[in-house]
């Protein structure tokens, strides 16, 4: 008889980047030649400075408990880069500093949100949002924007998904998995939405804030909306900008009551981060930016030639990203001339007759799509370029045969 479990967990589906991640794995170890573009981790070495930072702090026996919310020597060095970057203005108590900023916007969500209370978050989605609200007992609400509006929603379809139960909205931008950006002014709009309804909480996910080639600066919601400061958390980490995956730090600043209660959930679950990894941060946070802009200059690189290669691929479509290290296209063209039934069974020809490992859009709430990381080398992309319209041209080959 099988050992039960709650409903809570039965609601909610393993991460399917993280799926992708380990199929490619197991299928490179049994000897097969896979080209894997699932994973969102940079393959960038952390910045050396960065990493002496933590072998420093293992020497010098900093390697005990911190404070749950984070030392103080690193929440300085967040509200100096909240001001610098975003100015916005904190205090040391409306800081947290978690393990990820997927821990960040867990606490969020365990903080704010009672049975039956809704959270809207905007599709396609990064493939942990929906779960992690469903985790907290609340309901996910999901406005689809598609290719023909940027992916971006619009403030009529956000004021459309308001309803008197909506708690809390998420907001990621630049946004994993489409790349798409939100300028000031669209922010401004969706924030003028958001003034008139006093109950929601927001969390902006800004983690690709670094990795970023739009014409316009980067904005984040409140540096275009200050109204919205007394309920707005605004959340980041060092996983991505600095190649800091596995160092695990995410934090983020906002209102003293939330960030509190957030402290709560994060004592009595994780506790602190690493005490290793925040004096890390710290270096990371106050140090010279010039690694960051190195490695976004090789991403746009990527980028450049992965949405070439695909929009030049029969049945594919892409658009440009503003920022991260995702090409997100629509496939259903490709889909349909192949035969198969949906993006899943897409990925798992290409996976089969291509090698190449992707991630069905579905997982971010786009049917009909697939991600691609491009945080790998030039190689490995002109590889995955080469394999999947060899893949594509061969059905078609077989279809007027």
């Amino acid at each position: 008889m099988p050992l039960p479990v709650s409903r809570r967990v039965q609601r909610v589906k393993p991460s399917p980047t993280l799926a992708v991640t380990a199929r490619a794995a197991k299928l490179k170890a049994e000897g097969k030649d896979i080209v894997a573009l699932g994973a969102g981790e940079p393959d960038f070495d952390t910045p050396a400075h960065i990493a002496a930072a933590g072998v420093d702090a293992i020497r010098s026996g900093f390697t005990r408990y911190t404070n749950v919310d984070g030392i103080n020597e690193l929440k300085d060095a967040i509200i100096a880069k909240f001001r610098r970057d975003n100015g916005i203005e904190y205090e040391r108590p409306q800081i947290i500093v978690s393990s990820g900023a997927k821990q960040t916007i867990y606490n969020l969500c365990m903080a704010v949100l009672d049975p039956g209370d809704e959270a809207i978050i905007p599709a396609p989605y990064w493939v942990s949002y929906p779960d992690m609200v469903l985790l907290a007992d609340g309901l996910p609400v999901m406005p689809f924007a598609g290719a023909n509006q940027g992916y971006k929603i619009t403030p009529r379809q956000l004021e459309a998904a308001i309803t008197p139960k909506t708690r809390l909205v998420l907001l990621n931008s630049p946004c994993n998995p489409t790349g798409a950006a939100y300028t000031r002014a669209e922010l401004r709009a969706l924030g003028d939405v958001l003034v008139a309804h006093p109950r929601i909480v927001i969390g902006t996910d800004d983690m690709y804030e670094k990795i970023y080639w739009a014409d316009e600066p980067f904005c984040s919601l409140l540096t275009a909306v200050p109204e919205l400061y007394d309920r707005t958390v605004t959340i980041n980490g060092c996983s991505k900008a600095y190649a800091m995956t596995g160092w695990r730090l995410g934090y983020c600043g906002g209102p003293k009551e939330l960030v509190t209660a957030m402290s709560t959930i994060q004592g009595q679950s994780t506790s602190n981060a690493s005490s290793i990894t925040q004096r890390a941060a710290v270096v990371a946070l106050n140090g010279d930016q010039q690694c960051v802009a190195e490695m976004n200059a090789q991403y746009r690189k990527r980028h450049d030639y992965v949405v070439e290669g695909l929009n030049s691929l029969p049945g594919i479509s892409c658009l440009p990203g503003a920022g991260t290290f995702y090409a997100f296209a629509d496939v259903s063209g490709a889909m349909h001339g192949m035969g198969c039934r949906d993006d899943n069974a897409f990925a798992e020809l290409l996976l089969n007759e291509g090698g190449v490992a992707v991630v069905p859009g579905s997982g971010f709430g786009a049917p009909g799509h697939m991600r691609i990381s491009f945080a790998c080398s030039m190689e490995t992309l002109e590889k995955a370029v080469d394999r999947m319209a060899r893949v594509l041209r061969s059905g078609a080959a077989a279809k007027t045969a």
